[in-house]
């Protein structure tokens, strides 16, 4: 998928996938666990960087 084409998560959709609340989060995304970017003041995540979290949390765990 390229970037023009990604799809851009919600943090209500993002906390729905990752089964967290709000607060944890906005601290994945301000630790830079989670990738996100904003867009006219609209916080928006990737799903392509809420899959690589996950990956990155099944590794760690291995």
């Amino acid at each position: 998928m390229t970037t023009a084409t990604a799809e851009l998560l919600t943090v209500p959709e993002v906390m729905a996938r990752l089964k967290l609340g709000r607060s944890k989060v906005y601290d994945l995304i301000r630790t830079h666990r989670l990738v996100s970017l904003k867009i006219d003041g609209a916080r928006r995540v990737p799903a392509d960087a809420v899959r690589d979290f996950i990956q990155r949390q099944i590794e760690e765990a291995a």
